[in-house]
């Protein structure tokens, strides 16, 4: 039901910041909670953050805590990930991913929308 695009990713020197979008269509995004996920060269795909359908709760993984915010607004269809401090080794592909529900996060096989991805490579 929910189509994702990704958007704002890029090349910036560590210590930097870069902020993601994630548009969504539909008329129900916000019945979805929403997270952002990323896959390094020769890694597997991780969970970053995640954040509930209406933003009152967020989830993120420990790399990214007090550096990374996760956001949403639903008049608009978008979450945001906002990355400051970036080091070398967030370098990956950032995607938005939807699933029905209301918590923060869910493994990642239950996410049922993904988008393309936007890459994000950060220098030393």
């Amino acid at each position: 039901q929910v189509q994702l695009v990704e958007s704002g990713g890029g090349l910036v020197q560590a210590g930097g910041s870069l902020r993601l979008s994630c548009a969504a269509s539909g008329r129900t995004f916000s019945s979805y909670s929403m997270g952002w996920f990323r896959q390094a060269p020769g890694k597997e795909r991780e969970f970053v953050a995640g954040i509930s359908r209406r933003g009152g709760s967020t989830y993120y993984v420990d790399s990214v805590k007090g550096r990374f915010t996760i956001s949403r607004d639903n008049a608009k269809n978008t979450v945001y990930l906002q990355m400051n401090s970036l080091k070398p080794e967030d370098t990956a592909v950032y995607y938005c991913a939807g699933r029905g529900g209301s918590s923060s996060h869910y493994p990642q096989h239950e996410y049922d929308y993904w988008g393309q991805g936007t890459q994000v490579t950060v220098s030393s």
